[in-house]
């Protein structure tokens, strides 16, 4: 198998994605900031979306061989809230 190369864009709704070069399928990651945040980070919103999908892939990457995913879903998947709290 190729190895996967990925590029950050930026989305015709001014949204960030990761996404595989080679794909058109939908983004892996999205990231939104609201018309205040955007204001707050003035021109750095590209930056910071850079560094929260380069977290995320760390964190991911930290965490993967740690976890059994299945049981995790199973024993959580009740219990989940409709939202993600950060």
């Amino acid at each position: 198998m190729s190895p996967s190369f990925f590029e950050i864009v930026q989305l015709a709704d001014g949204d960030y994605a990761l996404r595989r070069i080679d794909d058109d399928a939908a983004p892996l990651v999205r990231i939104s900031f609201s018309d205040e945040a955007r204001e707050m980070l003035e021109d750095r919103d590209m930056n910071v979306a850079k560094a929260m999908i380069a977290a995320g892939i760390e964190a991911a990457g930290n965490i993967s061989h740690d976890i059994d995913w299945e049981e995790d879903e199973s024993e959580f998947a009740d219990n989940q809230p409709h939202y993600t709290l950060h």
